[in-house]
């Protein structure tokens, strides 16, 4: 049985590392295209993009998106989504789900899959993915986001830190990951419960958000769970860079 449940893609101009990045032409079509084509390949009733730039708007509106211009002094994607909800008129137990704005490969069954387990999960107000690491170099870069759960799949906690820390084993080692541990790298989409997300916003970010930059850490601060499966299908890496850039443009054939 299908979830109903709407995408919302934040979208935003400013972008230290690929300025407007969501117009970056790819394959003839703006990215944030190719994101909102993948959303509408997924089971949800409604996709929207939460921009704060009107070159954005227009860009969306002219191949047939719905779009939301959003306050532009929001801290994070999960604050803009929030005033997305908000002007959508979500009932609190509406689940939506962030569709990042530079994942222009984002497989639709992930969409559908975090949408239908938060759905199956009524003790969780947020449901993300994750994916088994391997790698141990993955491990020990901060840009590769760990997660810990505990034995009904709710997170202990997430990390850009090696976690857990096999004591003995890095002691002696550090190439090679010990066995048995099950290793695993956090994959950054989530479905929320729209009342979570008017919670999330008044709270504020707190110090272990700030300090790890990670803002999923917020909600587990305030006694939040998050439920989290490893994903049917793991989505390729995003585009941060403009390295990133011409991988996806060769990927998709440019």
């Amino acid at each position: 049985m299908s979830t109903a449940y709407t995408v919302v893609i934040p979208a935003r101009y400013a972008s230290s590392r690929l300025p407007g990045k969501p117009l970056q032409d790819i394959a003839g079509k703006p990215m944030i295209r190719h994101v909102w084509e993948k959303a509408c390949r997924s089971d949800a009733q409604r996709v929207v993009v939460a921009t704060d730039d009107s070159r954005i708007q227009d860009a969306c509106m002219g191949f047939g998106a719905e779009v939301l211009l959003t306050r532009a002094e929001h801290e994070s994607g999960t604050d803009r989504l929030a005033e997305v909800a908000a002007k959508l008129g979500l009932a609190d137990d509406a689940i939506v789900v962030n569709v990042q704005g530079d994942e222009p490969l984002i497989p639709p069954a992930v969409i559908n899959q975090v949408a239908h387990n938060l759905a199956s999960h009524s003790e969780a107000a947020i449901a993300t993915l994750a994916e088994p690491l391997t790698d141990p170099q993955a491990l020990f870069n901060p840009n590769v986001v760990k997660v810990l759960c505990d034995i009904n799949g709710l997170a202990l906690t997430f990390s850009r830190a090696p976690l857990p820390w096999a004591r003995d084993e890095f002691a002696r080692d550090k190439a090679a990951l010990p066995l048995g541990v099950p290793y695993r790298r956090h994959i950054g989409i989530y479905a929320y419960r729209a009342g979570f997300l008017a919670d999330f916003v008044k709270w504020g970010p707190c110090w272990l958000e700030s300090t790890e930059c990670l803002e999923q850490l917020r909600a587990l601060w305030n006694g939040v769970r998050i439920h989290v499966a490893d994903a049917v299908e793991a989505p390729p890496p995003g585009v941060d860079t403009s390295d990133d850039l011409e991988r996806v443009r060769k990927l998709l054939g440019v």
